[in-house]
């Protein structure tokens, strides 16, 4: 089930209905059975291995916290984790020659988060973090909650379970906000990361044909849709959440704003940087160890990121490539301060930031080229094309309107990301949310309408076209 449907828009409403029907001491109930339930709908065939999964995790947790044995720990580990590496990196390679039907992401919904959300629980459990929940059905709401599984973000028990469990009262003001980020979700999907992708499947397909400047555009294109399809889930996620009374925690912060790829990765998918922080670069030891082992430490932590994602070489090389960008950056810090303290370059004008930011999308995008190419063979050969093969002219002709967007949607694509950057800059200083809720109803109301009727003209939708399944899905 697609979070941008009109059968998520009921099942949405159906279950915030019967939240607020129900005893607030009840309302769990009312969460664990649309949580299973949505799961039920959008994979079925995968529920008794979810369920299962649930059970296992649960008998696991109990033994952990009675035992503490770091064998056990281990063995937990490495069986819940073992389902993740099954499913996603020997199965399409035997698929074929077992003649089986091939599975589509539903079959694996969320599989990759909740995973990375039993192993947290089992080692805070094993650190004395948590205590471990006594109730099995309320333990399977805390990893089959419905708005987080199929993206995200990556839950801490202490963060989300009280929340799930106590219930909520309903208060407008919430209410409103969630429904804000719900139409700020359907705005990103709609009018930038699906018109977007359109450009970045055709040349990233044909990457054969397309060279140099067609691949430029795709790479920026792709950045683009990537952190907007990314939250535009989180924000409805977050939204739906929030109809409920239940906060989830942020997932970005203004990625593309970062003076350095250190600091992209503070405001990126904030959910798994603290998880790989928590879980692997600490227990690696960090930087305790002296400067060649935090490197180290930094390699092995993104090249565990990028298996994450897939094990595809593709995904590797681009773990690696973050890897260096932190390890040089680092490396580099002191030359780089004083080579602009000697140059008398100011680092507080807005001038240098910019130029900063700029940099760093540069690095981040030639990393997402190859994150997003088929293979590692396919990867190289388009950085390559995109250094070697200059066709700049191509950006100012009409050869753009052969990829799949007319000047119009173009246009629309073009201010839709301006929206987005202007509102970006806003956030950095204030919480919007809270700005409009002080405007007067008939203003806040006559925004939203606004901002719907933009939608329903010039999104990526309608007869023929069905909204692209969330990228991160696919993980």
């Amino acid at each position: 089930m697609n979070f941008v449907s009109f059968e998520f828009i009921g099942f949405v409403v159906a279950a915030v209905l019967l939240y607020y029907l129900f005893p607030i001491n009840k309302r769990w109930i009312v969460l664990l059975t649309a949580s299973i339930g949505f799961y039920a709908i959008a994979a079925f065939k995968a529920l008794p291995v979810f369920l299962a999964m649930i059970a296992g995790s649960y008998i696991f947790s109990g033994l952990i916290s009675r035992y503490k044995s770091r064998l056990l720990l281990a063995g937990a580990i490495v069986s819940t984790a073992f389902p993740v590496l099954l499913i996603k990196n020997i199965e399409h390679i035997w698929v074929a020659d077992l003649h089986l039907k091939p599975h589509n992401f539903v079959t694996i919904l969320g599989i990759s988060f909740f995973t990375m959300q039993m192993i947290a629980y089992y080692i805070d459990i094993y650190r004395e973090k948590v205590i471990p929940e006594k109730n099995v059905l309320k333990y399977a709401l805390f990893v089959s909650f419905f708005p987080q599984i199929l993206q995200g973000p990556i839950p801490r028990f202490e963060q989300l379970h009280l929340q799930l469990i106590e219930g909520h009262k309903f208060e407008a003001e919430e209410f409103s906000k969630g429904l804000q980020l719900i139409v700020w979700g359907f705005f990103l999907k709609l009018m930038i990361a699906d018109k977007a992708g359109i450009i970045v499947d055709e040349v990233f397909s044909k990457y054969d044909t397309y060279k140099g400047a067609y691949i430029w555009v795709a790479a920026a294109l792709y950045s683009v849709q990537l952190y907007t399809d990314f939250s535009s889930c989180v924000s409805i996620a977050q939204g739906v959440s929030e109809l409920m009374g239940i906060k989830l925690a942020d997932n970005f912060r203004h990625p593309y704003f970062s003076l350095s790829v250190k600091e992209f990765w503070g405001r990126w998918h904030l959910s798994l940087s603290s998880w790989l922080k928590d879980y692997i670069y600490i227990p690696l030891g960090g930087n305790r160890k002296g400067r060649f082992r935090k490197y180290v430490n930094i390699m092995l932590t993104f090249i565990v990121s990028g298996i994450w994602h897939e094990a595809g070489l593709n995904y590797i090389a681009w773990g690696i490539m973050h890897g260096m960008y932190q390890i040089m950056g680092e490396s580099a810090e002191g030359f780089r301060n004083t080579a602009y303290k000697l140059a008398g370059i100011n680092k507080g004008t807005l001038g240098y930031r910019w130029l900063r930011r700029t940099g760093t999308f540069f690095w981040v995008m030639i990393a997402w080229v190859m994150f997003r190419a088929e293979s590692l063979k396919v990867g190289i050969k388009m950085i390559y094309s995109m250094f070697t093969c200059f066709n700049p002219w191509v950006i100012f002709s009409d050869a753009l309107l052969e990829l799949g967007l007319s000047w119009r949607e173009w246009c629309v694509l073009g201010l839709s990301v301006g929206v987005l950057i202007k509102v970006s800059r806003l956030q950095e200083k204030y919480v919007i949310r809270d700005k409009i809720l002080k405007q007067p109803l008939i203003l806040r109301w006559m925004l939203y309408i606004a901002i719907i009727v933009v939608i329903l003209i010039f999104g990526t939708y309608g007869y023929g076209f069905s909204a692209k399944d969330f990228i991160y899905a696919g993980f």
